[in-house]
């Protein structure tokens, strides 16, 4: 007579079942703790996919826009420094021009304006870190402004030495938010320049305002001084629009980043693994496997055997 084992067919297929389920569930484990994500692949994350793709996408769309706005801060605060300086030379020159006319005495007023034209033609013609002008309106490889000297006013209309564009450049610093940046040479250099070259014009011959002034070149330096406050005036309201441009581009930016922190948490939510909570799974999934392993392995070994009675013949 055979003596079969007592485990049967379906107990060790049960058994093996349960060792494949074990062993899927620590696999599973082992990748979370290595990646420190809840799975590598969509098909771990389920019906969760779409909503991750979307905090994706919108974390990656909110840093894309805080990018690009934070280098319109960046020439919008360059602006500022440059339109300040204007509208000061704007305002020096005014000043130079009322004392003079005030006590008839043009001493120094044509080296200030020899002076107040070459910082404001620089500032006209400055250039970004990448070389294109600034104020050039869309054209940023061509000189916005071209007059070379004082006395070169002289040769033509104030208009004719502006070659600017007319795009003022834009940024996006949200879904269907724009907000301009760009300032034109022309806008912000045209009374300043008609205000200079009035007063060269004024000077002739060479030198004729230097010094004790007559009756009718202070009537003259009294003319040209409404083009003189209105230079100095539409400066400080540009610059004071500028200002408001860049308080409103650094809010766009904090605000960019703030969504994209909060998007980046959706999908750390949804992606990432409570690494504290992985290694508590880690741990009782190998005392599973293990468990499983040595229960099979024991009933594999079992017989009728270890159960029968030893009789007096086998001790025999």
């Amino acid at each position: 007579m055979s003596v079969d084992r007592v485990a049967t067919n379906s107990q060790s297929q049960f058994m093996l079942s349960q060792i494949m389920q074990a062993n899927n569930a620590l696999n599973t484990t082992q990748q979370q703790v290595a990646s420190g994500m809840v799975s590598t692949n969509y098909v771990g994350i389920g019906n969760k996919t779409a909503t991750l793709e979307a905090a994706r996408a919108a974390a990656a769309r909110a840093d894309a826009y805080a990018a690009n706005t934070q280098q319109a801060v960046t020439q919008t605060d360059l602006q500022n420094t440059q339109l300040t300086t204007l509208s000061g030379l704007a305002q020096q020159l005014q000043q130079a021009i009322t004392s003079a006319a005030g006590n008839s005495d043009g001493t120094n007023l044509m080296a200030t304006a020899q002076n107040v034209f070459q910082q404001a033609s620089a500032i006209l013609n400055s250039t970004d870190a990448n070389g294109n002008y600034i104020y050039g309106g869309g054209q940023g490889n061509k000189q916005p402004f071209t007059a070379t000297s004082l006395s070169a006013l002289t040769g033509g209309t104030v208009a004719s030495f502006f070659q600017n564009g007319t795009q003022k450049q834009s940024v996006m610093v949200g879904d269907g938010q724009s907000v301009q940046i760009g300032v034109l040479a022309s806008d912000i250099g045209t009374q300043l320049m008609t205000t200079l070259q009035n007063l060269q014009n004024a000077d002739n011959p060479s030198g004729s305002l230097d010094g004790q002034l007559t009756s009718a070149q202070t009537t003259t330096l009294t003319g040209i001084l409404p083009t003189a406050a209105a230079a100095t005036t539409g400066l400080n309201a540009t610059t004071a629009a500028n200002g408001d441009t860049y308080t409103r581009l650094t809010a766009a930016v904090t605000n960019q980043q703030s969504l994209s922190t909060l998007y980046k948490g959706f999908v750390s939510d949804i992606q990432d693994v409570d690494m504290t909570q992985a290694i508590t799974n880690l741990n009782q999934n190998q005392m599973a496997l293990q468990a499983a392993l040595k229960v099979t392995s024991q009933l594999g070994q079992l017989s009728l055997l270890n159960y029968l009675p030893l009789s007096s013949s086998t001790i025999g």
